[in-house]
This record gives C-alpha cells, structure tokens and sequence, in this order.
C-alpha cells in the first residue's frame, strides 16, 4: 500500500534506550502496524548511558522533527531525557517509566534499572535453540564436516546413552555432537582433529550394556543368540572403544547406573577446569 501523501507526513520516531532498545522497537512497530497508510521512519539510538549522549541525542531529534520513544530503565537517565525533551520541546513518549514507578511503589522495593535484560533473556533462548538444532544434526555421526564447531563431543559404542545425554546438554545450550565407535571401522578421521579435551568416551560393563541393548534386539525382532548381545562381542566392542579413548587422550566416561543428569553434570565441571568460564563454549 503506497504512503497517504493527502495528510500530514510521519514524523520519524526514535527509539532510545539504554540498552539494545529491542523491545521499545518492538512496541513501535506494533503501534504503526495499525497506520498501514503511513510510512514512519523509525531511528533506533542505543546504549544510551550517559547525560552528554541524552543532549545529543535529542538536540538531533528536534532538528529532524522527530519525536522519542524511549525505553530508560534507569530512573535517573529517565528523567533527564525527559526534563531534557521538556527544555527543547520534543514530544516524548515513555514505554517503562509509568510501570516502573507504580511497581517500585506497589512492591516497596526498587528495580535493578540495569539495561538490556530484556535482550539477554532472548539471547539465552535463542541459544538454547540453536543448540538443540545443532545437537540434532550432528546425532549419530552426521554432519563430520563441522564437528569443530561443537562445544561437546560424546563417542563410544551403541547405547551408551550417547543420544540422550547430547540432548541433555543441548536444552541447556551446548552444542553437542556425537560419533559411534563401530567393531572393525575406524572411526571418522576428524573426531582426531578436534580438541581432544571436549572430547568424552562414554564406557560402561558388559552386563549392563546387554541389559541396555536387550530391549532393542527385542524391537528389532532379533535372535536373542545375536552379536548386538553376545557377551564376548560385547566386550570385543567395548574394549576397542576403550583403546581409542586411551590412544587419543579422551575423557573416559562410566555411565553404568548413572542418571544423565550426573553424566552432564561431570563434563560441564570438567569443560570449566579446562577452559575456564570465559572459553567454556566454542565460537560459531
């Protein structure tokens, strides 16, 4: 729909905040949705956090005729935009400030004013997300080609409890991958390449990864006299897992009656003595 030139133009509305300003645009955008017929500029001025930055902020509003919509946790830098707008006549409008007070007043206690909560709220979702979608496509050995990009790298033989524990740490936004280590296979050349100290060799006994398997052999209408039970190529497979992790240096990880959340809760301690909090993950 083209702009309505028969009444007056928009005048450009910006957004300041002291963080990010992702919800007061968000507010504005929700307002001008219900003026299909007008075309307002919108201007996002962030990180707005000091009094020289409010003068100079909106000084250039009134030269481009605009009018404020702001976001200003902090009480003190609220009030001056405001008493600052009032000085040079720009209209203002204040998304948080009504609220805000008639909380801190209603509850009897102050509000931590500090700028962009908001936003990192989102970005830990947002996180999580994607973790889980990463975890997911790089299940069972998929996707080789970016297993550097992992935060977390589980291997060992069939149900070790590779899958649940990948997804375990996925919800809480570790990017996991993982490889099965196969009797007889070698295994893909870039688990080598990797950092060995993400790197996690899931191990268990023999009698408890038959119990494990048992339920599968069933399901899958096999004999029970089948390899994927038969107790000596059980420990076959688990003792060429085991010279693997031993090889190259990976973390050995008994899960034998082990719920996941103790499994997860011993490569996470582990990943912050090694890297420390600041490099736990690995950049994208």
């Amino acid at each position: 729909m083209e702009e309505n030139t028969n009444f007056p133009s928009c005048p450009p509305i910006f957004v300041v905040s002291g963080g990010k300003g992702l919800s007061g645009t968000s507010v504005v955008r929700s307002v001008l949705i219900q003026f299909p017929e007008y075309k307002c500029p919108i201007k996002l001025v962030p990180d707005v956090t000091a009094k020289e930055m409010i003068r100079e902020t909106v000084e250039r509003v009134k030269k481009k005729k605009g009018v404020i919509v702001h976001t200003m946790v902090d009480p003190l830098m609220r009030k001056e935009l405001i008493r600052m707008c009032d000085e040079l006549e720009v209209a203002n409008f204040d998304i948080v400030g009504g609220l805000s007070d008639y909380l801190s007043e209603h509850l009897g206690v102050q509000p931590i004013s500090k700028p962009g909560l908001y936003r990192l709220s989102n970005i830990e979702y947002f996180r999580r997300v994607e973790a889980i979608e990463f975890t997911m496509k790089h299940d069972d050995g998929l996707n080789m080609h970016r297993l550097s990009r992992a935060d977390v790298i589980l291997t060992g033989v069939s149900r070790t409890g590779k899958t649940p524990l990948s997804i375990y740490l996925g919800m809480f936004g570790w990017k996991v991958a993982n490889i099965p280590i196969i009797l007889g296979h070698e295994p893909p050349e870039e688990l080598f390449e990797v950092d060995s100290r993400r790197v996690f060799g899931l191990t268990t006994t023999t009698s408890y990864l038959i119990a494990q398997r048992t339920n599968r052999v069933r399901e899958l209408g096999l004999s029970a006299d089948h390899d994927y039970i038969n107790p000596r190529k059980v420990r076959m497979e688990l003792d060429y897992a085991g010279r693997i992790f031993e090889k190259y240096g990976f973390h050995i990880l008994k899960v034998t009656h082990r719920p996941v959340e103790t499994n997860a809760n011993e490569i996470v301690s582990l990943l912050t003595e090694r890297f420390g909090r600041e490099k736990l993950r690995v950049s994208s």
